[in-house]
């Protein structure tokens, strides 16, 4: 059987974009493809133009679709490709962002039209599109240095077409994509089991928080139908919003940003500061819920419950959360009700101020109506639904390791640090 042998690179020569292998050539994108050519859009007003048989490929279109682009939220008319800059771009060729998500890369698995956005480019040896997917996957956080110096930086078809590639002997391209491929599909695999986690968590959320374990009898209330041993109260009548209070007795001091409370796991995370390097904070206490209240760390989902280890049981959070104290409720029950979209759009459609700047309102989280069950049940649920996300956390960490790896891969293998052949 073959194996793949690994070895340092000894001999280097420099050119323009660094040191690479002595053996390996380097060129320019347009000496190594048939066609680079930038898109084009339909008048939108023109209804004969939209929703036809073509898939029209956005910067959005990219961005979600990861290595392989297989369909578009957008489509175009036979009619409004003859009468616009786009063209067909055949599948299997690159697709590469010129502003917007500035270098995100994608390969179409379809023919595809797209706009003037993106760059379709169709490799004179078409077996190489894999290898340019991830050396401009590699290239994409340098562009800044090469981009076009306006309002916005972005890059140009010009640029594009005159950057560098370094090209390895065709079998070690071939192998160096088939590496980066098998780690590529690893992170697929965890990337599903992490989609039905996710639609796992959600359809239990939907039953837990309306309809219980076990019960056969419901009635009807203000917040939907519920089971017959729940009662519904509003939030304040079982928590507090704390008001805040200065801290004065310590050197050092736990201190929570918003970059620190998550968007997918329980605890908050947090950090030691000297108390007078905090100009405005929230007081929170261990065991506190912290609530964002402003947009868009609300629509987010951002919150967190403070951990039981910070220093003194104290800490300082942003201004941007209500730090909620629970006291007739189980707090992680709370947190997974404030989760459901059910309870926290409530909050969000009473969100006041400025365009960017909304911040929902103290009243709006106090009077919000939620369900209560017996204290033994909001465990039973919390227990239930942490443990679906201590699945997602462990997912979400795999897929954070085979992504260093990929990296890393990218890092020694796309310059010849380090070289990959078939023993």
């Amino acid at each position: 059987m073959n194996r793949l042998k690994f070895y340092k690179e000894a001999d280097f020569k420099n050119t323009q974009i660094g040191k690479i292998p002595a053996d390996w050539e380097i060129e320019k994108l347009e000496e190594i493809c048939d066609k680079a050519k930038a898109g084009g859009t339909p008048l939108t007003t023109e209804k004969k133009y939209w929703n036809g048989t073509l898939p029209f490929v956005k910067i959005e279109d990219i961005t979600i679709a990861g290595k392989y682009l297989t369909e578009t939220k957008t489509s175009i008319s036979e009619e409004g490709l003859n009468n616009s800059s786009a063209w067909l771009v055949p599948e299997n060729s690159l697709l590469i962002a010129m502003y917007g998500s500035m270098g995100e890369v994608s390969i179409n698995k379809i023919p595809v039209t797209t706009n003037q956005a993106i760059l379709g480019i169709i490799p004179r040896e078409r077996d190489d599109v894999e290898f340019l997917y991830y050396w401009y996957l590699f290239f994409k956080p340098r562009w800044k240095k090469y981009s076009k110096p306006t309002t916005q930086a972005n890059l140009t078809a010009e640029i594009l077409r005159n950057s560098v590639i370094p090209l390895p002997p065709k079998d070690e391209r071939r192998i160096i994509t088939e590496v980066l491929g098998v780690v590529d599909s690893a992170i697929e695999v965890v990337d599903r089991i992490i989609a039905k986690t996710e639609r796992l968590k959600k359809g239990l959320m939907q039953t837990l928080l309306t309809r219980g374990i076990g019960h056969k009898e419901y009635k009807q209330t203000p917040i939907g139908t519920i089971p017959k041993t729940w009662q519904t109260v509003k939030l304040q009548e079982v928590a507090e919003i704390r008001g805040n209070k200065r801290v004065n007795d310590f050197e050092k001091i736990a201190c929570i940003p918003m970059e620190l409370i998550p968007q997918s796991q329980i605890l908050a995370k947090y950090q030691i500061r000297a108390e007078e390097d905090i100009r405005s904070s929230t007081y929170c206490e261990a065991g506190d819920l912290l609530l964002a209240k402003i947009t868009p760390s609300l629509e987010n989902g951002k919150q967190g419950i403070v951990p039981s280890d910070i220093p003194n049981k104290i800490a300082l959070a942003t201004t941007e959360v209500f730090p909620i104290r629970c006291s007739g409720i189980n707090r992680f029950f709370l947190f997974y009700v404030l989760k459901f979209s059910k309870f926290r759009n409530k909050i969000i459609s009473s969100m006041i101020g400025t365009t960017g700047r909304q911040r929902a309102s103290k009243e709006s989280v106090e009077r919000l109506e939620i369900p209560l069950p017996p204290i033994d049940e909001q465990q039973k649920t919390a227990e239930i639904l942490s443990n679906v996300d201590e699945k997602l956390e462990l997912e979400r960490n795999e897929k954070s390791r085979l992504e260093r790896i990929k990296q890393g891969l990218m890092d020694l293998l796309l310059i010849g640090k380090i070289r990959v052949k078939v023993d």
